[in-house]
């Protein structure tokens, strides 16, 4: 089969590399082999590729891609929930150990697969796993977000943030989001944003008080990261608020945060993965069910803006550095 390797740590043009490779192969009854129509391209992809992954002392070449979709080819004698000619959406490897899904096969434990939704194509299930869970968990799991109570959803156009506006409405809050341009501005008032501030033009901080009574957020979304971003979010959170982080506060000041009371939380949807949390990983599945419910009855959407062939992948690694991109970008792996 052919698969982009990624060869030890760097840039995308210096270690992804366009090969023919030998097919995924089941080893176990309780696996799944899998034809890969398509798989998503996430941040996470680009920094496993800078760093080398998680496991580069075990494997210095590996496979990229966690969110994958595709067709189900074989089933092991022990699988019972799933059979061939299944269609089938995930978050799976890609991230040194496990094969990812920058290739045409791969073989994944059938615990960890859920019927794609019927309505929408390979390419669009496949942009949504890893943004889905990492919103759903940052919300509800960590933030708690319950009906009437108001959000604000740092980089709502982007690949967590849009679907994180769709999920907080569903649950009847109210979201305030930020962005950076009148078009992304028009993106997120189409998804059901109540209240939109770009960033360029206005400060971020006062409009949150302005918009809340000068009360603060109950919850606060960081999916951008750093010092700068964490305080800007401390101030935006009401006083005994949340706040939750998609990434590190690298030497943040906490003595705000620590003086309004304010419950501060990570969410990394990749820890169950990394460390075998089976219990946390089926609580994942529970939550790509339930999200197909919604986009099967049409209020859960996507929005996938670039798709490239699974040979371009050093493309897309551009594309997504370049931190412009609306929605997600993804990588057809079967052409046509």
């Amino acid at each position: 089969m052919h698969a982009i390797l990624t060869k030890g740590k760097g840039s995308a043009e210096e270690v992804l590399q366009w090969e023919e490779i030998a097919n995924a192969e089941m080893t176990t009854p309780s696996e799944v082999k899998i034809k890969i129509k398509a798989a998503g391209v996430n941040p996470i992809d680009t920094k496993v590729r800078r760093n080398g992954g998680f496991y580069s002392d075990e494997k210095p070449e590996f496979i990229l891609g966690c969110d994958g979709a595709g067709e189900v080819v074989e089933v092991g004698g022990g699988v019972k929930d799933f059979q061939v000619g299944d269609a089938v959406w995930f978050c799976h490897g890609g991230l040194g150990r496990e094969q990812g899904n920058y290739a045409e096969y791969t073989v994944v434990d059938h615990r960890w697969l859920v019927l794609k939704p019927k309505n929408i194509s390979f390419i669009e299930a496949a942009a949504m796993p890893l943004a889905l869970i990492t919103a759903w968990n940052a919300l509800f799991e960590k933030g708690g977000l319950t009906e009437g109570q108001t959000v604000l959803i740092h980089a709502g156009a982007g690949g967590v943030g849009h679907l994180a506006i769709q999920l907080a409405k569903l649950k009847g809050a109210k979201v305030i989001t930020t962005i950076s341009s009148d078009a992304k501005s028009d993106f997120v008032k189409a998804l059901g944003a109540d209240e939109v501030i770009n960033y360029r033009q206005a400060d971020v901080v006062s409009e949150v008080s302005r918009l809340t009574n000068q009360e603060g957020c109950d919850l606060v979304i960081d999916t951008v990261g750093g010092a700068d971003m964490f305080k800007e979010s401390v101030l935006a959170t009401r006083y005994f608020g949340r706040l939750i982080t998609l990434l590190d506060p690298t030497n943040a000041d906490m003595s705000v945060a620590r003086m309004k009371n304010l419950l501060v939380g990570f969410e990394l949807m990749l820890t169950p993965m990394l460390k075998d949390l089976e219990s946390e990983r089926k609580k994942q599945i529970d939550i790509l069910k339930q999200c197909a419910i919604w986009v099967e009855q049409g209020v859960l959407k996507v929005h996938v803006s670039t798709v490239f062939l699974l040979e371009q992948a050093v493309l897309a690694h551009a594309k997504i550095e370049e931190g412009k991109t609306m929605g997600k970008i993804v990588l057809a792996v079967e052409k046509g």
